[in-house]
């Protein structure tokens, strides 16, 4: 198994994994889920956001393996869709404000065809009549793959910065 290659800056294949990228961002801040996982997510997707825990370097990456906050398939994705469009969502009734802010892209080709890529992220995100917002950052960690002509996602692994999550909720797709 080869080493994945990077993909260049400013070629036509990261300008491509770039406008994914803010194209899915674009569906999330306006609440176009549901066109967010049948047109952009495989119907194989893997998304999990793992538990982060504070330990020395020596003991490990600080992220569980096994355990997760966040743990979803395109079903149980599609299941929070269809809660949200149903009126009876109370979490996100009404909906979160969000923007999402993707920085720091990296692409790398793996052997299979795959593209691995790795994105800097912050959400900005408000609720009700709340003046102080609620921040989350941290690394996705994405595998787009091509299905029918078009990049899917075919993996996001969600490495937050944060140990505790102080939100109201994790009703929101990153």
């Amino acid at each position: 198994m080869g080493i994945p290659s990077e993909v260049a800056v400013g070629s036509e294949q990261y300008a491509r994994v770039v406008a994914w990228l803010y194209s899915e961002s674009e569906l999330l801040d306006t609440g176009q889920e549901r066109k967010w996982l049948e047109t952009m997510v495989s119907k194989e997707v893997v998304y999990q956001l793992p538990l982060r825990q504070t330990m020395e370097r020596a003991r490990g990456t600080g992220f569980a393996t096994n355990t997760f906050h966040l743990d979803e398939s395109y079903g149980s994705l599609m299941s929070r869709v269809v809660r949200n469009e149903s009126g009876f969502a109370w979490a996100e009734d009404p909906p979160s404000r969000i923007r999402h802010f993707v920085t720091n892209i990296r692409v790398r080709q793996s052997e299979n065809e795959r593209l691995e890529v790795k994105n800097n992220l912050m959400i900005y995100r408000t609720r009700r009549d709340q003046t102080l917002p609620q921040l989350l950052s941290g690394e996705r960690q994405d595998v787009l793959r091509i299905e029918d002509r078009v990049l899917k996602l075919y993996r996001r692994t969600i490495l937050l910065d944060l140990t505790v999550i102080e939100t109201h909720n994790l009703a929101i797709i990153f």
